[in-house]
């Protein structure tokens, strides 16, 4: 009777654990990479607080600290700065957010860079990789886009960075938008409604305050006395600056269209857009509509 007892209780327990992994294999574990703190919220901050809100896993990685990006402060100081913006930001949007201590406008595609992106994105099990593209105007955007290709296929090889286990799986690299035409413009391969997150976003933008109030409108040549200083009125104008409706192209609207064949386009706001990578998995439009599980819940 009492090995009766001890059988069942064995069985019961491995039950248990099997349930549980089943359970963390239905999370998506996402990670988006940017050169500073702040280039993955303006491109993915929507997407990602979707794929947060139905209980996945994501994750910022900044390969750059940010403590050159500021017109009357900088180094140390301005890192601490940045890190806690991202943290802060990292809150809102219920992900977390990684920030490297290199230094920013310094970002070359080294094997020492190298190396930190593959540790990050083995250690995140990633299914999705999101990146820069190689062709921006600032060269640490440029850097960390080689970089993350340059990772795309060595994150499953085992002896390269063998002190960090190798994917069993290639993810699926995507870049994010921009807006630049050479060498060849973005494609809009995947499109995502954000309509419903847009506000979400646009707090976790505010949340880089030395960006958004400060750097960004000094180096574009703002009158900062503009600038409003309440919450409720810093939300309102940033919104108007990063998230203001526009009128589609006949690409985005394509794009819309596919991924949201039952959506009134003219209704749709506010859309973030990304192209699948020449590297890493090639996934089939059933497969992103099963690593996009946020498409279509507009």
């Amino acid at each position: 009777m009492k090995k009766y007892i001890v059988i069942i209780c064995v069985i019961y327990a491995g039950f248990g654990q099997v349930h549980g992994q089943e359970n963390d294999d239905a999370k998506l574990n996402i990670i988006a990479i940017g050169a500073h703190p702040d280039d993955c919220d303006s491109k993915f901050g929507g997407t990602a607080a979707l794929f947060a809100k139905m209980g996945h896993n994501v994750k910022f990685l900044a390969l750059t600290n940010g403590d050159a990006g500021h017109q009357s402060m900088g180094g140390g100081v301005l890192a601490k700065r940045r890190r806690a913006e991202a943290k802060k930001a990292g809150e809102i949007l219920g992900i977390q957010y990684d920030v490297l201590d290199n230094h920013d406008a310094e970002l070359i595609p080294t094997l020492n860079v190298r190396h930190q992106v593959i540790r990050k994105i083995r250690e995140w099990d990633a299914d999705i990789v999101l990146g820069l593209r190689p062709n921006d105007y600032h060269p640490d955007h440029r850097n960390a886009g080689i970089v993350v290709q340059d990772a795309a296929y060595l994150v499953i090889v085992p002896n390269v960075t063998p002190d960090t286990p190798p994917l069993k799986k290639n993810p699926v690299f995507l870049y994010m938008k921009d807006n630049f035409k050479k060498p060849y413009p973005f494609s809009k391969d995947i499109a995502v409604v954000i309509d419903e997150v847009i506000d979400t976003k646009v707090a976790a933008l505010a949340a880089h305050d030395s960006q958004m109030f400060e750097w960004l409108p000094w180096v574009s040549g703002a009158d900062m006395t503009q600038i409003p200083s309440g919450k409720t009125e810093r939300l309102a104008w940033l919104k108007e600056r990063w998230a203001r409706e526009k009128t589609w192209t006949d690409s985005e609207k394509e794009a819309i269209k596919k991924w949201y064949p039952n959506t009134d386009i003219s209704k749709v706001k506010h859309v973030e857009f990304f192209e699948v990578c020449e590297y890493g998995k090639q996934p089939n439009e059933e497969e992103i509509k099963k690593l996009f599980p946020v498409i279509g819940k507009k």
